[in-house]
């Protein structure tokens, strides 16, 4: 029987995605010694099933589709994309699923790796089970971090595993075209999956349970981008749900509960996530396996004083970049604590508080048109007991963006705080409006005054312009 080894750390890092990365550089950067666990691929769900695969197969779709607005050029992409060749870019980008490079990384920066099943076995105790089933227990002197994210739910179909739909990771790592998808869902996953398979040459179905699509944003947001799904030869239903999924013959029957009956020969499955805690020990600290894991605004889990829930797994944004956030906060909020420093758990907007969770959160949706969104909706802001108002303005309005496409298509929305007149939400859906979203940030994120706003001028002639059309709505109305 092999010897179990013991290694002592400062900090244990659970999951070596970009949100676990994160953490160990800032608590490396911190000269504290830290581990980190990892039953995959360093990278995580991110660089391999999410947001880079799938990127990489939007932008040659985005390109063909921006370039078609414009004339001179339009004639020139009227053909089909280069599948394979989109399909090559893609595996480049992943590193063809191996993580060398981002091992090197962890290696670089100082922190110890450690490949295995991690598990709490105590309080400040990780036990890491390696493929081979040798054991090592690693103890963290301050804090351990749980990075694990999330995993896709499938619905309780019956024999649904026998069909072997696809979900998030298939959908971004497909090595072959399907000649038909259907998609089933209307969030992010299922909108950008929808996009590219069916600019790939997918005949693409998507039905959704609900009224529309992206139902988080603002209304106009999904229907824009349903517009444009329809527009490219998708067929998009609203309002229905699948009632059963086989396989006849090789060939996939989706039955929806209206009773049609769809033939493909892939099934997505984009209806949602849940954490990645089921297994992770929690139940050796007093905490249930398997649920999202409550924190406060330094990451720690509530009730705990050294251990800390960072990105996907607390539930407060499920986003790459605001995962990163928080570990940047989890991580000098790691190192105040281990050196003495007291925090103050009602500093909003300082060093150790992850604020910007519940009123600056960023986001876009990389269809054609995008869909870009920073802070709360107008229904979210009313929600929240804020007297606000909407105020809306075509994207065309700014003499940029017709200069950036022919016949250019978006809307524009600003959420105003009337009583604090800040901006509590923005959103822009349009060609390109990806680049424009972070200026909408940082006047949330900021709280800048309106009349501030005023005062930064955007450069003529850009889309930034819709900024300038927004104030005068304001102002006019």
């Amino acid at each position: 029987m092999t010897e179990t080894e013991t290694f002592a750390y400062d900090v244990v890092v659970l999951g070596a995605g970009p949100v676990g990365e994160n953490v160990a550089d800032r608590t490396r950067a911190a000269g504290l010694s830290t581990a980190v666990v990892e039953s995959e691929l360093v990278g995580g769900e991110c660089s391999y099933w999410a947001c880079i695969p799938s990127k990489a197969l939007l932008r040659p779709v985005i390109a063909r589709a921006d370039a078609r607005r414009v004339p001179g050029l339009r004639q020139s992409v009227q053909g089909p994309l280069d599948a394979p060749a989109v399909l090559a870019h893609r595996n480049y980008y992943t590193s063809d699923w191996h993580d060398d490079g981002a091992a090197q990384w962890l290696e670089g920066i100082g922190a110890d790796l450690h490949r295995g099943h991690g598990r709490l076995t105590g309080p400040r105790t990780v036990t890491v089970t390696a493929s081979d089933g040798t054991r090592k227990v690693l103890t963290a002197r301050h804090a351990v971090a749980v990075c694990t994210g999330t995993d896709a739910v499938l619905p309780d179909l019956p024999g649904l595993a026998d069909v072997k739909p696809w979900t998030s990771r298939e959908a971004t790592s497909a090595q072959e075209v399907p000649g038909r998808l259907v998609v089933v869902g209307g969030g992010v996953v299922a909108t950008e999956m929808a996009t590219a398979w069916q600019a790939l040459g997918s005949q693409v179905t998507v039905l959704v349970r609900g009224k529309g699509l992206l139902g988080r944003m603002e209304p106009f947001a999904g229907e824009l981008v349903a517009e444009a799904l329809t527009e490219a030869g998708a067929d998009v239903r609203t309002g229905t749900s699948v009632a059963s999924v086989t396989r006849e013959n090789g060939t996939l029957v989706v039955v929806t509960d209206t009773g049609d009956r769809i033939e493909a020969d892939e099934i997505l499955f984009a209806t949602g996530r849940r954490p990645r805690t089921a297994d992770i020990g929690l139940d050796t600290v007093g905490l249930e396996p398997g649920g999202w894991l409550p924190v406060d605004d330094s990451l720690r889990v509530t009730g705990n004083d050294w251990l800390y829930a960072v990105g996907d797994v607390n539930h407060r944004a499920l986003l790459t970049h605001q995962g990163k956030y928080q570990a940047r906060i989890a991580g000098a909020a790691i190192a105040a604590r281990a050196s003495g420093v007291p925090l103050l758990e009602s500093d909003a907007w300082g060093a150790h508080a992850a604020t910007a969770d519940h009123a600056a959160v960023p986001q876009v949706v990389f269809t054609d048109p995008e869909a870009a969104a920073v802070g709360l909706s107008l229904a979210e802001a009313e929600q929240a007991g804020h007297r606000v108002r909407a105020v809306d303005v075509e994207m065309s309005s700014a003499a940029g963006a017709g200069l950036f496409a022919d016949g250019y298509k978006g809307r524009a929305r600003m959420v105003v705080d009337l009583e604090e007149e800040i901006l509590r939400g923005v959103t822009f859906v349009g060609p390109g409006v990806g680049e424009l979203i972070h200026s909408a940030t940082i006047a949330v994120a900021g709280q800048v005054p309106v009349s501030r706003l005023w005062h930064a001028v955007p450069s003529f002639p850009t889309i930034s312009e819709v900024w300038l059309r927004l104030l005068e709505a304001y102002r006019d109305n």
